[in-house]
């Protein structure tokens, strides 16, 4: 009997920042995926997050609190953002919207995910963004300035998908497929 083991890394410990876009419903999905092969995930959301999919969605599904008050010290850590930026073998924010590609750009922490991100040494631990808007938001000038900036300073791109949008337009700017996402985080 063979055991291939080289189409599943090993598990790792996994931070998922979910922010205030409709395609946050797919990220339920990515993280059952990632939680049933075997990895630990924290899930972060923005409180615009919250206004897409419940908290108690993730909570279900890892086993563990939803970061949603940074200033809320559950686990026994005064400085959970910490904490959690040294724990995690990477992060994934998805998806990853337009005010949030400008928070990072700017370094601004005034929520739980983006807080999270800047606390992690990107120079060890990969940071992922899976931007998701629509076709004309993702292609302002300002959007892209934000993108090429975040490449610079170290964060991993992901290229949004074409198709069909929630604005009932088509065009690229969709949150890529829950596999799609894994495999960029295997890749990372």
């Amino acid at each position: 009997m063979s055991t291939d083991t080289s189409r599943q890394p090993a598990a790792r410990n996994l931070l998922i920042g979910v922010t205030g876009g409709i395609a946050a419903y797919k990220v339920a999905a990515l993280v059952s995926t990632l939680i049933q092969r075997g990895d630990d995930v924290v899930v972060a959301m923005t409180e615009a997050a919250t206004r897409f999919i419940g908290e108690t969605t993730f909570s279900s599904l890892t086993g563990r609190p939803v970061l949603i008050d940074p200033w809320n010290v559950d686990d026994g850590h005064a400085s959970p953002h910490v904490h959690l930026a040294e724990w995690a073998d990477a992060m994934l924010i998805a998806p990853c919207t337009m005010d949030m590609l400008s928070k990072l750009a700017l370094g601004r922490t005034d929520d739980p995910v983006s807080l999270l991100a800047a606390a992690i040494d990107r120079s060890s631990t990969p940071v992922l963004l899976a931007p998701s808007m629509n076709a004309v938001m993702l292609s302002q000038p300002a959007t892209r300035r934000n993108m090429t900036q975040l490449d610079q300073d170290g964060y991993i791109l992901i290229e949004p998908s074409q198709g069909w949008q929630a604005c009932r337009s088509e065009g690229q700017g969709r949150l890529p497929e829950p596999a799609e996402l894994i495999a960029a985080l295997d890749e990372a």
